[in-house]
């Protein structure tokens, strides 16, 4: 447990967790730099199987720091069942409201799209001396 550890050894553990955070986060940069085509021109994970794959490592990574980072420096992984429970189930509900939020954004998105093009679209007038519309029983046509 982290309360029986002497500060000397708590800062140690505190720089190893740094040095691991910062070597994740460089590689993180080194992939997106690679995946971007800024490292090697002409090479671009834009789309197709290299573009899921960069997507998964850096999702895969970004987790991982995340869960460092709770159960380590926040010493989540020191604390009761229920109290870790108390903390992560919230927090798997906001990334759920977050997917959905950037889901009805694009939702929204789509369909301002269609507005911009109805508006745009030009409407040829009918016929003149043609009757428009629905006539009713009984009235003359004319």
């Amino acid at each position: 447990m982290a309360g029986h550890q002497t500060y000397e050894e708590q800062k140690a553990l505190v720089f190893r967790g740094l040095m691991i955070l910062g070597v994740i986060t460089i590689v993180e940069v080194i992939i997106a730099l690679f995946a971007k085509g800024h490292i090697i021109h002409g090479v671009k994970f834009s789309e197709g199987f290299g573009h899921y794959l960069y997507m998964l490592l850096m999702i895969g990574f970004s987790l991982f720091k995340a869960y460092f980072i709770i159960f380590f420096f926040m010493h989540m992984a020191y604390e009761v069942r229920g109290l870790m429970l108390s903390v992560l189930l919230p927090t798997t509900l906001l990334i759920w409201a977050i997917i959905a939020f950037f889901q009805e954004g694009s939702s929204w998105g789509a369909r301002r799209e269609q507005i911009k093009e109805k508006d745009e679209e030009v409407v040829k007038p009918a016929p003149a001396g043609k009757p428009q519309g629905y006539l009713l029983p009984g009235i003359m046509k004319g």
